[in-house]
């Protein structure tokens, strides 16, 4: 690349513009600007042409026509080796232009908003990026401007390279954004015909859902990461693709709850989950729920981690901690455990739409669906004799928010805010009920069951009786609800309906 002598500056994020700008009017790179980006500019004492002295041409149609305009295309087009293409601008006398700063246009759901001239401009420095540099993030003006300085106003070619990557990327997501509002305008239902994302990568992973497999971890593209993917790793080993599985399903349950939380999860589904009126309580509490289980497990805590809470845990092994923070006395306790990892995560509000919806992989496609965020149905209702005691409400709502979290078909029976039994995935829901049992010994009696779907028959309740549960919590909708109501009132366990499904398959 020849040095850099004109910029063509026009932008819709002014971060960091002004200080940018200087920097290349202190190499003698001549500023070229319009709109906004100009006058800002020139109210900070920065030399510039305004576009329009460059084609001689008016800005016209509100704005719509400013940049499309030979003098520009050609200038930025125009390959520098090529003898015809210097002959022609030349002849045409079309002032050649270096740089490009022009960042994610956005787009303003207003067919007025979409932006013609400024996408064209970037495609077109991208295009000839060997000759010209096309900027379009505030996040590379410093390195680009360094770079500069370092090589006396040249770009060598693997930062020109990357910043036509990138220019190529931006045009791509903003085409996409505006493909994404038009699929959707005018379309009656909540699924569009069409649907346009990116996602970026954050890393490579140790390896897959098993060590023969590759595996990255990607974000959401285009917007700030929340969630897992906003996650930080304070300390430990590097993470797996199964560790970030279980660390979604253990931050999703533990965000169920606003008191004090612990929930604690091996291959996707909780092993032990209680609240309490510490930290240290609820861990306590959900590791007592299956000891065995917890051994080389994920845990999630709602809270900041204190350190009496870090010395309980670091009482056994534990692949993973995830929490919104940790105070500063807890953090060398955990790390003294050295392939534990430490992660950090912030209950950031998601800034996309897609954060409504999960999307699932098969074979040619996607399912799409909406996230499971409702808790009860508009027809919860108890419908046995018996009624639930005021502690059997509290831990059926408890289990009845935990039992969303486990696979289908998923039993959990609770007992004083934690869970003292799970069944999880088994292929008939009385086997389910009795995993859950099993489970629970010697601490089953005097428990409430969740589960996460209807009875088909009254053999579920049948075993629920046999090991002492009182009360019960679930769907509805089975063709033999009242058989499944009466197998109840004869054991005398209360029952509730909450007219509202949670498989998770």
């Amino acid at each position: 690349m020849r040095r850099i002598e004109r910029a063509l500056i026009s932008v819709y994020d002014k971060t960091g513009i002004v200080e940018f700008a200087r920097s290349l009017t202190d190499l003698g790179v001549e500023i070229v600007s319009t709109g906004g980006t100009s006058r800002l500019l020139g109210a900070n004492g920065i030399k510039l042409r305004e576009v329009s002295d460059l084609t001689g041409f008016p800005e016209i149609l509100d704005g719509r026509v400013k940049t499309l305009n030979p003098r520009i295309a050609g200038g930025l087009l125009a390959v520098r080796e090529n003898a015809e293409h210097m002959k022609q601008i030349s002849e045409h006398k079309l002032p050649l232009i270096d740089l490009v700063r022009k960042p994610d246009v956005q787009f303003q759901e207003a067919i007025e908003n979409i932006d013609v001239g400024g996408p064209a401009m970037i495609r077109a420095a991208a295009k000839n990026f060997q000759d010209v540099a096309i900027v379009t993030s505030p996040d590379d003006y410093a390195h680009v401007a360094e770079s500069l300085r370092q090589g006396s106003g040249v770009l060598p070619h693997d930062i020109l390279l990357q910043l036509a990557r990138k220019a190529f990327l931006c045009t791509a997501r903003y085409d996409s954004q505006i493909a994404q509002y038009l699929s959707n305008a005018n379309h009656n239902a909540d699924f569009p015909p069409n649907i346009f994302v990116d996602f970026e990568k954050i890393m490579d992973l140790r390896y897959g859902e098993n060590p023969h497999q590759r595996a990255s971890f990607y974000r959401w593209g285009g917007q700030p990461a929340f969630g897992i993917a906003a996650a930080r790793q304070l300390q430990g080993k590097e993470l797996s693709y199964n560790n970030i599985i279980d660390l979604e399903a253990a931050w999703n349950l533990a965000q169920e709850f606003e008191t004090a939380a612990c929930c604690i999860i091996k291959h996707t589904n909780p092993c032990g989950t209680a609240i309490g009126s510490s930290l240290r309580e609820a861990y306590i509490k959900a590791y007592e729920a299956d000891t065995v289980s917890a051994f080389g497990s994920i845990i999630a805590l709602n809270q900041v981690v204190d350190i009496d809470t870090a010395t309980e845990l670091a009482k056994i092994f534990v692949e993973a901690v995830i929490a919104p923070g940790y105070q500063p006395a807890a953090l060398p306790v955990l790390s003294a455990k050295k392939n534990l990892r430490d992660m950090q995560v912030e209950q950031v509000v998601p800034a996309t739409g897609w954060s409504q919806f999960e999307i699932k992989r098969v074979s040619g496609g996607i399912l799409l669906q909406d996230t499971d965020n409702l808790l009860f149905g508009q027809e919860t209702r108890i419908v046995t004799k018996r009624q639930p005691t005021a502690d059997e409400h509290e831990d059926l709502h408890f289990a009845w928010r935990v039992v969303k979290h486990v696979k289908s078909n998923g039993i959990v029976l609770a007992q004083t805010g934690r869970t003292v039994g799970v069944g999880a995935g088994q292929m008939s829901r009385v086997d389910s009920v009795r995993l859950s049992i099993e489970k629970a010994r010697p601490t089953a009696k005097g428990a409430v069951l969740a589960s996460d779907a209807f009875f088909p028959f009254r053999d579920g309740i049948d075993e629920a009786a046999h090991a002492g549960i009182t009360a019960v919590i679930q769907p509805g909708g089975s063709l033999r609800d009242a058989e499944v109501i009466q197998a109840a009132d004869e054991h005398g366990i209360s029952m509730i309906f909450t007219g509202l499904r949670h498989f998770k398959h």
